[in-house]
């Protein structure tokens, strides 16, 4: 992993696993009512919405024949694409309807530079909603040159058919509202923010937004494994591509060849260890490296604690003007947290940036809050923003506004720097689509060795999920890497990168590693 792919994936894929910081979060007030009881039925408030008749970009006719068949028949028309190669085909909007729409999935190509070849990789970065096209552009092809490497867009990302929500005002003006109610009114501001979201996408996306599952996601990569002639699939996934990864495995377990999947997230929608403890392990490692340093924050890591949520609390009534935006404290938390998602090398720019906006001067830290958004200097949003929702919201049941708030205020406490300022998350209770979940059964029953990397202290997906994740798998084992850090194949560990090279060349026990260097 190049140092390009580090500070690329800390940009795009910083909203895994769940956390989600646009409106719909909120630091709960000590003085707010207790929430009802969580709803015992999935998906308790979701509406029930007329689909309009709209068709998104990537729409297309289906290919000539019938069935699946009309699918898997199909030709890849490989043309050169930059540096490398580049193919469109068609998958069915919806796998159950095979003869109905069509849409789009885009991928790029970096062919096999050694012989003999041994087939294909393909790669996905996570988000939900990161691409996979951008990825295979600027990732390391050392130890792997027998292989292709193919990085597609998945449906409703970038390229491929993706989901539309708001332009870039829009989203400017989402990011405005207040995610720290303090009374009845902001709390319904937040709700009602994140029922429109909700509304603007299917208004823009129209069927789409029904269609852009884990499980269906899945069914194309196995169209994709097919189309390129392998027998079984090869895969590497960081973060939310451990999930593709893992129902690909519970779906398809005679298809698995060689699966790597790094910095797991949690299989079960409960996890033990939430995403919000992960991300205060990561602030109390900062906290002492900068008491222990030249860091201007505090002398010990209490205080360093403090500095940083006490400006959170400052800009929640007072935020910062940088030139003609703000710096609100729900762009802050953003900004604060993309430097944790990275290794130790982040801390120093995390510390100017919270130094700075104590000092008044906010630039920095919004600059860090936009590449966690993909926000560019234009005030566009790349597709990570709306993919992200729509792809989690579609494949994960959730409880209810009720009982969102009720989580939300049980994390509050158990992480309890951070905790208050992640609050709850409106947009799936809310989101005009149902759910398609994931397989009940992961175990992946007679699946080859599946490969599950974890580092001791990742902060977006806890090391605990990694753990869990190849204990699951019948066939699955762990590769620890003792540091920090959110996706660790590629430059980070010298001991990894080895393990999953000799993995992908068949020579490597599926026996569990601990790596320290």
């Amino acid at each position: 992993m190049t140092a390009r792919w580090v500070a690329a994936a800390a940009a795009s894929a910083l909203m895994l696993a769940g956390c989600s910081l646009l409106p719909g979060t909120t630091s709960p007030d000590p003085e707010t009512p207790e929430p009802p009881e969580m709803s015992s039925t999935p998906a308790p408030d979701r509406p029930e919405v007329d689909v309009p008749d709209v068709a998104p970009h990537g729409f297309r006719d289906a290919p000539p024949g019938a069935g699946v068949d009309r699918y898997t028949d199909q030709d890849l028309a490989w043309e050169p694409c930059g540096e490398h190669e580049c193919a469109d085909i068609a998958v069915p909007l919806d796998w159950a309807d095979p003869d109905g729409q069509a849409i789009t999935l885009s991928m790029r190509r970096v062919a096999a530079t050694q012989q003999p070849r041994r087939g294909t990789i393909f790669l996905n970065p996570g988000g939900p909603g990161s691409s996979g096209k951008e990825m295979v552009e600027y990732f390391s092809h050392a130890g792997l040159e027998h292989y292709d490497l193919i990085g597609w867009d998945p449906r409703g990302v970038g390229d491929s058919t993706p989901v539309r929500c708001l332009d870039g005002a829009e989203m400017d003006e989402f990011l405005t509202v207040d995610a720290s109610p303090d009374d009845e009114a902001e709390d319904a501001a937040l709700e009602e923010a994140a029922r429109g979201f909700g509304q603007r996408c299917l208004e823009r996306s129209g069927p789409l937004l029904a269609h852009v599952s884990t499980t269906a996601t899945v069914q194309d990569l196995d169209l994709l494994r097919g189309l390129v002639g392998d027998e079984r699939l090869n895969y590497l996934g960081y973060s939310y591509g451990t999930e593709i990864g893992a129902v690909y495995a519970a779906t398809f377990p005679d298809r698995v060849g060689r699966l790597v999947l790094d910095s797991a997230v949690s299989l079960a929608d409960d996890s033990d260890v939430t995403q919000a403890e992960g991300f205060e392990r990561a602030l109390e490692s900062f906290a002492e490296w900068c008491a222990e340093g030249d860091c201007d924050l505090g002398d010990d890591r209490d205080e360093v604690i403090q500095a940083v949520t006490g400006l959170l609390r400052h800009l929640d009534h007072q935020p910062l003007q940088v030139h003609d935006r703000e710096l609100t404290q729900t762009l802050a938390v953003s900004g604060i947290l993309m430097p944790l998602y990275g290794t130790k090398d982040w801390y120093p720019i995390l510390a100017d940036a919270v130094s700075a906006a104590r000092s008044g001067r906010g630039q920095a830290l919004l600059e860090l809050a936009d590449a966690y958004n993909e926000r560019d200097i234009d005030g566009n949003y790349g597709s990570l923003m709306t993919a992200f929702n729509a792809i989690r919201c579609n494949s994960h049941v959730d409880l209810g506004l009720a009982g969102e708030r009720a989580r939300a205020k049980k994390e509050a406490e158990e992480a309890g720097a951070l905790g208050p300022f992640m609050g709850p998350d409106l947009i799936c209770p809310l989101w005009p689509a149902p759910v398609v979940p994931n397989p009940e059964d992961q175990t992946a029953p007679g699946a080859a060795p599946i490969m599950v990397i974890g580092a001791r202290m990742d902060s977006a997906t806890p090391y605990e999920n990694a753990v869990d994740m190849a204990d699951t798998f019948e066939s699955g084992f762990l590769v620890t890497w003792e540091g920090d850090g959110h996706g660790t194949y590629g430059g980070t560990s010298t001991c990894v990168d080895d393990a999953v090279h000799r993995f992908f060349a068949d020579d490597l026990p599926a026996e569990d590693i601990i790596c320290t260097e």
